[in-house]
């Protein structure tokens, strides 16, 4: 992935380890974000994955502030900054840029529904003006089946119409291929547009797309970044079919729960032997003991493995 210029590629919404007292551990943070940088991945640090709703904009920018001194290079970091208040976006939006990030991950502020387009302009004009730098670059990012508010394809290309420089791309969450296919129809030669699945990587790149930024990268990495890497060749299809199948087992566990992080994380603790990686914060529970042993024997009957993983030194050596 080049370290310059608007992000294409990978990224991982990377799930946040916590402590038993339930505070974010830095430690464990910055370790699974060298093993994914090992693996040719971005890192999309407070995506909806990483329980970044459940995390105070104190705690984020002492993460981010942990990451880049560990050595963790910022302009592989799209940290999610879209909060419900202006106030948060612009802070956690500020020390974004302030660190080097390349761009970040914004969601529209979604506590009130049936907002209007020219709120939600307002509302990103309101984040770009206060932060006030060339540097900003803004990933938008469309996720209605959790946000419940919207991102039209109207008022994402008046977004970008209006700041051309700073509106980079957007991941679309929505989960309909007619929407991606919609704004990858519209947007602009340099306007980055992901999916929110590698279910729909090939036919994005196919299409003129950018990459995903997905869950699952958290755990499957290796084969996403293969795909991405290969999808000119006649493997393609094969080695799209062999994502589905890892994301299929790992949704299949997340009947009857709102989000898949419980699954990440069961699976990142089982092969780094690491049984503290499944803490969540409330209101999240980790997978019962049923559902995460279906969980892992689905996994070993397709050989699956995290080559690596809780190998790498959690901290950069003390010089």
């Amino acid at each position: 992935m080049p370290s310059s210029g608007r992000f294409s590629g990978i990224l991982a919404p990377v799930i946040t380890p916590f402590n038993g007292d339930l505070s974010p551990d830095a430690n464990r943070l910055i370790a699974h974000c060298r093993w994914l940088l090992a693996q040719d991945v971005g890192l999309a640090v407070f995506g909806t994955n990483s329980e970044a709703n459940s995390l105070s904009v104190e705690e984020k920018i002492e993460l981010l502030d942990r990451l880049t001194d560990a050595g963790i290079d910022p302009a592989q970091m799209m940290p999610g900054t879209g909060c419900c208040a202006l106030s948060d976006s612009v802070t956690l939006t500020k020390h974004a840029v302030r660190c080097g990030c390349r761009g970040v991950l914004m969601l529209p502020p979604f506590y009130y529904k049936g907002v209007s387009d020219d709120g939600l302009f307002r509302s990103y004009a309101e984040v770009i003006e206060r932060v006030g730098s060339s540097d900003l670059r803004i990933y938008l990012y469309h996720i209605p089946p959790v946000s419940q508010v919207g991102l039209s394809i109207g008022l994402v290309l008046r977004l970008a119409g209006a700041y051309p420089e700073i509106i980079a791309g957007i991941k679309d969450s929505s989960g309909d291929w007619n929407n991606t296919r919609a704004l990858l129809e519209s947007g602009g030669d340099d306007f980055r547009v992901f999916s929110g699945s590698e279910g729909f990587l090939l036919r994005n790149l196919q299409a003129g797309g950018a990459g995903c930024i997905s869950a699952t990268a958290n755990v499957n990495p290796a084969a996403i970044r293969r795909l991405y890497r290969e999808w000119r060749t006649p493997d393609a299809e094969s080695l799209q079919q062999e994502c589905n199948d890892i994301r299929d087992i790992l949704q299949a566990s997340i009947l009857q729960m709102p989000t898949m992080i419980p699954a990440l994380k069961a699976v990142v603790a089982h092969f780094a032997d690491d049984p503290d990686w499944e803490t969540l914060r409330p209101p999240l529970l980790p997978l019962n003991g049923d559902r995460k042993s279906a969980l892992l024997a689905s996994l070993r009957q397709r050989n699956f493995a995290m080559p690596g993983i809780g190998q790498a030194p959690a901290c950069r050596p003390t010089p």
